[in-house]
């Protein structure tokens, strides 16, 4: 059965989509069997992936409204070795439309239900808004990763982020927890970039990554040629970093799978 983590933030720029697509692909090198699921409007985890978001026939939307199933949505990586379902600008009116729709809240865990046994790990690129598209997604997710900038105001918006949580813990997803928050945009060199490191470890403890994600030029770079990092400068900082993030990723979800089978007497 797959873990599903939704990764989320509300602010734009934090590197959201970055970290959701290396994570995928370092994943998937690790040989886990891995599903990204783009459900942001932008589509630009769809183009990390090397797919043209402007010529899917079927994406999230679809998958969400009923339209397509998963099945019939996904597309296989071959460079990454991973499954993607695409999104594009059609989601934009998912909001208006989810609405319109029988149980709204629930339709992507319903979508995701009948494949979970084939992955390992489902990745979801959240849109950076607290709307219906990351209700469905929280409401569909074990856990919450959470990147943060090392850089100014790098808190400020994350009570909405961690209320919206708590909303669809009450309503629609009582075990939903926070896997981990994630440091992005780190120089060392800057005096402010560690002074905002070492507030996000005070302000969240335990959950935050020891993996620290670089500014660096490479990673940025990545994205314009359809590839995770891994594949286009596997030597560059950038990779190494995430290639740490889902090596510790993999070890926390051990961790936690290990209580639940001895409960279940497995």
């Amino acid at each position: 059965m797959a873990t599903i983590i939704a990764i989320a933030n509300q602010k734009g720029g934090v590197g959201k989509t970055t970290t959701t697509v290396n994570l995928a692909a370092c994943l998937a090198a690790l040989r886990q069997n891995v599903l990204l699921v783009d459900l942001d409007p932008q589509g630009n985890a769809t183009m990390g992936c090397g797919v043209d978001k402007h010529t899917v026939t079927a994406t999230s939307y679809d998958v969400l409204l009923g339209e397509a199933t998963l099945t019939e949505a996904l597309r296989w990586i071959e460079k990454a070795q991973m499954q993607l379902l695409p999104a594009n600008g059609d989601l934009t009116a998912a909001e208006v439309n989810l609405l319109k729709t029988d149980n709204a809240p629930n339709r992507l865990r319903d979508a995701l239900a009948p494949v979970a046994w084939n992955f390992d790990v489902i990745l979801i690129d959240c849109p950076p808004s607290l709307n219906m598209l990351t209700v469905n997604a929280l409401t569909a997710a074990q856990s919450v990763i959470v990147p943060v900038q090392c850089e100014y105001y790098a808190l400020e918006g994350l009570s909405a982020l961690l209320d919206t949580i708590e909303k669809v813990r009450r309503s629609t997803n009582p075990g939903l927890r926070i896997e981990g928050v994630v440091r992005t945009m780190f120089d060392p060199r800057n005096r402010l970039a560690n002074d905002v490191s070492a507030q996000i470890v005070e302000h969240f403890g335990e959950v935050v990554f020891e993996t620290l994600v670089p500014r660096n030029v490479r990673l940025a770079e990545a994205p314009s040629y359809g590839l995770p990092i891994i594949h286009y400068d596997d030597s560059s900082r950038g990779a190494q970093s995430y290639r740490e993030l889902a090596r510790e990723l993999r070890k926390r979800l051990r961790r936690s799978v290990a209580p639940a089978m001895k409960e279940a007497g497995a």
